[in-house]
């Protein structure tokens, strides 16, 4: 069980997944709060707006119209942040030149879609079932097989769920010209996060390169690997389980925990509990619990402030182009990034000393995992309607 000393004591948490630390303040949650509130979701929205440009039918900001789709709908962003074809551009690096060592730069392309979750304006995960949620990951799977280098570990895997998986007549997309390293699936939801359109969508961007986040956890994860002989996330999983204390939910598939690292309040991480190194490893079963999973996170996050709770989440698997080394170094996760911390108006700031130094929580994971276990049951806007 978890040291008592530590619900009362400052005390530094080590995140082995990138190799940091955060401080842990729990005596701080009994300060007064004078600082920014943010305002509570109350914004009731229309099941299709004509000015939206993610609604079926509508056209977009340059242009093209959207099908009438009927459940998931995928194309490639207006506004991407990378690009297949640029200029080209190959700096040289010299030991003699300060310049070059010190002001690098690395050209970038890919590509960057967008996914609909539903045809309707006004329904988010929390509000949909599993069985609605199941299309979304049904289209991830399919687009990231579709994107895997012909020579990857796990390119069989990625022929049978072309194979196999349902196509979404709306959520298919063309794979790139050429080969890309990353894919990054993530949602931005709620204005607190920046997310500029409040229809329930996703961004899939592939890149070049491998992006920082996913690849400290592949370092890290590879540097266990060696020296432990086992896989962090596998160590790790058992451990919640035996100890229990940050387990929010799971099923036979996946757990759900507030892990003992965690940066953001009410932070938590979907992690498979068996070695699946990306989303084709998953069998037909383990789809429909991982939107299990996603439906129970995102319905006590709104249930937990009675708001439209809102967060950051990605998936972390293996790379699109990848050694079978890189691939079984990878187990698959979701992170859940979200920012409010006392009520539906109060949120968490990083700021001062976690900008400064390291990132700092008042809140600790096993009572924000608590909380979260008890907010279970029926979505509380349901008994509003």
């Amino acid at each position: 069980m978890l040291d008592k000393v530590l619900d009362d004591i400052s005390h530094r948490r080590y995140n082995p997944l990138n190799g940091s630390w955060l401080l842990v303040s729990p005596h701080r949650t009994k300060r007064p709060w004078q600082g920014q509130q943010e305002g509570a979701s109350k914004t009731k929205l229309p099941e299709y707006d004509p000015e939206c440009y993610l609604c079926p039918g509508n056209k977009r900001a340059q242009g093209d119209s959207n099908p009438h789709y009927k459940h998931t709908f995928a194309f490639v962003n207006d506004y991407s942040a990378v690009k297949e074809d640029q200029q080209e551009y190959h700096p040289e690096v010299s030991k003699d030149d300060a310049a070059s060592l010190l002001l690098q730069a690395q050209p970038v392309t890919g590509r960057c879609y967008v996914l609909t979750f539903s045809a309707k304006h006004d329904t988010t995960l929390a509000d949909m079932t599993a069985q609605e949620i199941l299309p979304v990951i049904q289209t991830w799977s399919r687009i990231y097989a579709s994107h895997l280098s012909p020579s990857h570990p796990l390119q069989a895997q990625a022929a049978q769920v072309l194979r196999d998986v349902p196509k979404n007549p709306d959520g298919e997309v063309e794979p790139p010209k050429k080969q890309l390293r990353y894919m990054q699936i993530f949602e931005n939801k709620g204005a607190a996060m920046g997310c500029s359109n409040p229809h329930p969508h996703c961004q899939v961007w592939t890149t070049s390169e491998l992006p920082q986040e996913p690849g400290t956890e592949m370092v890290q994860m590879s540097k266990y690997k060696q020296a432990n002989g086992r896989h962090l996330l596998e160590d790790y999983v058992k451990l919640e389980m035996e100890k229990k204390e940050r387990i929010v939910w799971q099923n036979d598939a996946f757990l759900i925990v507030c892990p003992w690292w965690a940066v953001w309040p009410f932070e938590v991480l979907v992690i498979a509990k068996r070695h699946v190194r990306a989303l084709v490893d998953l069998a037909d079963d383990e789809r429909i619990q991982f939107a299990d999973a996603i439906q129970e996170v995102t319905r006590r996050y709104d249930n937990l402030f009675e708001t439209n709770f809102p967060y950051s989440s990605g998936l972390h698997q293996a790379p699109l182009d990848c050694t079978e080394e890189e691939a079984d170094t990878c187990w698959f996760h979701m992170h859940f990034y979200p920012p409010l911390l006392r009520s539906a108006t109060v949120r968490k700031f990083l700021v001062g000393y976690e900008m400064m130094a390291e990132p700092q929580r008042d809140i600790t994971p096993e009572q924000a995992a608590a909380r979260l276990r008890d907010c279970g049951g029926e979505l509380f806007r349901k008994s509003l309607q």
